[in-house]
């Protein structure tokens, strides 16, 4: 939960930082096409952090891959179904407030794997 939580903050600490400039660029639509595709981005990335803790370290390769594979559906599929069914979601704006954070997500998820796994092999190295 912790490495969830991490994610939380990092994304939310993206999004306020980016929050004025998409307030003067496009106003309120700004705000709510970026906070809209940081929530479309974040939720996934956390699920897919929470199933990478369920299995064993054998199992977790094949977890987060299916999980990033299942993330970008998800992804992709809410934008798709946002961008069909509205009007307010079709400015290119949008699509690119999704890549931001999709890739803002996708680095901190990657980082915060990878600094789990050093640890769990530098704690399975027998000490001198």
């Amino acid at each position: 939960m912790y490495q969830v939580g991490r994610l939380i903050v990092v994304c939310l600490a993206v999004w306020a930082a980016a929050a004025y400039p998409a307030f003067l660029l496009r106003g309120e639509m700004g705000l709510v096409h970026s906070a809209v595709a940081a929530l479309v981005c974040l939720v996934p990335a956390g699920a897919t952090l929470l199933l990478a803790k369920l299995g064993s370290p054998e199992q977790r390769a094949l977890l987060i891959l299916g999980g990033s594979g299942i993330r970008m559906f998800v992804v992709l599929g809410v934008v798709l179904l946002l961008n069909l069914t509205t009007s307010y979601f079709q400015p290119i704006g949008f699509a690119l407030w999704v890549l931001v954070f999709y890739l803002v997500t996708l680095a901190m998820e990657v980082a915060l794997l990878v600094q789990e796994q050093s640890a769990w092999q530098t704690a399975d190295q027998p000490q001198p």
